[in-house]
Order: C-alpha cells, then structure tokens, then sequence
C-alpha cells in the first residue's frame, strides 16, 4: 500500500492507521472488461432483469413471493447500468434470431457479477473526467474497431471525456446487432492493520454463465470417473 505519516495521536480522516504514526488512505481500484460477444451468431441483444416482491395479497397470502421482469435495452445510454442488490439486478447476452427448443426464449449468457463499487470522486476531479467509464458498472456499445479503450486512447493526455462516455452521446442502436459488453468492477479497499507490511491477496472478478443456451445441464455429457480398481486392472 501507499502510506504516509502522521503526528503522534492523530487520527487521519482519509484512511487508517496500519501502525504507529503510519496510515494507509482510503482508495479504490478500477477494472473496464470488454468483451465482444457472439452468442450463437453476431447479432446479439442484452436484457436487464431484476427481481420484484409481489405485494402482500390474494395473490401472495404468505408474503414471500417475486417474480423476474425483463427489459430489452435498445440504445447505448438505457444500457449504462448499475448493480442493485435490491432488485438482484442482472444481465443477459441473447440471440433473439436463435431460441432454445425447451423454453422457447432466445438463447443467452448472463453476466453474474461479484462485489463492486462506484467512485467517490467528483465529477470535477481530473479522474473522473478522465475515467469516466467508472461511473456504470454496465455498457453496452455497437461493435466498432476503433472503440476498444474505456478511456480512451490516450487518457493521462486527453482532457477529458472520451471513451465510453463520448462514444455513447450518440445513443446508437444495440438490438439485435453486433455489440460489445462492457463490465467495470470497482474494488472499494478501506485498508486494515491485517494490510501491513505485508497485505494479502484480494479477490475480484465476474463470470459469464449459460442461461438457457443448452438443452439441460452440460454436467450430464462428462464421463463419468475411472473405477480406480479397474485402472489398475488395465497396467
């Protein structure tokens, strides 16, 4: 970590004391991942789906009911999104031209995302202006060549605004065409004395699952384990 020092008996506002007279300030890390996705053919659309409690009534005499509803996003700027543990909000990458023959639906790879944040930072702050890509946790472009930093080709040198946030003003089309997925995961690190000197491995990341591509579990196609009696039968 990057530290500093303090006065004997202060008590740093911006971050933590990992030793005596030694702090540690609060900060975060920021990952843009782009994925140029092809789910049983180019022409890919995303869904938004996120979870809603059925009021308590006839309809939900326990109280414990919800249901899933779905939403096309159409255009770059319906498509910057954020996680919501409320709503266990999520994303799916589907073909709309391919359905799959038990659902029905079109065939699909949901983005499961982990632990995240956003920034704290102003948007006055040369960083933000810079990175502004951090501010959703989900983008979703046409595919284009020449779109493939979040911040821009040249961030430390540009003042201010490309990437994700200016390609984006023009709102271009994203169903049922060649897209591209942007995922950003912030790592939100309030440091701890455990940090220091030595601070451990911290975690982060995200995964893509099939959600109703297959026709059933794809665990059901693996062989099934060597009897460890008959292999040493065949020596």
């Amino acid at each position: 970590m990057n530290v500093g020092a303090v006065p004997a008996g202060e008590k740093p506002t911006f971050g933590k004391l990992v030793a005596p007279q030694l702090y540690a300030p609060n900060h975060q890390h920021f990952f843009c991942v782009r994925m140029d996705t092809n789910v049983d053919g180019s022409n890919n659309s995303v869904l938004e789906e996120h979870t809603v409690a059925l009021p308590a009534g006839p309809e939900n005499p326990y109280g414990n009911a919800f249901y899933v509803q779905s939403t096309l996003l159409t255009t770059e700027q319906e498509a910057q999104q954020d996680t919501d543990p409320h709503s266990a909000k999520t994303w799916k990458v589907i073909n709309p031209e391919v359905l799959n023959p038990v659902t029905g639906e079109p065939v699909s790879y949901q983005l499961m995302t982990g632990n995240n944040a956003l920034p704290f930072a102003q948007d006055s702050s040369s960083y933000l202006q810079r990175a502004g890509f951090t501010k959703h946790h989900v983008w979703v472009t046409p595919y284009h060549p020449d779109e493939r930093y979040p911040a821009g080709d040249y961030p430390n040198q540009h003042a201010g605004g490309a990437g994700l946030p200016a390609w984006t003003q023009a709102n271009r089309s994203i169903e049922g065409t060649d897209i591209v997925l942007w995922h950003t995961i912030g790592v939100h690190h309030v440091a701890r004395i455990e940090d220091w000197p030595v601070m451990p491995v911290t975690s982060t990341g995200f995964m893509l699952r099939p959600n109703g591509f297959f026709t059933q579990s794809p665990a059901l196609d693996v062989a099934p384990p060597m009897n460890h009696d008959e292999h040493c039968n065949h020596q």
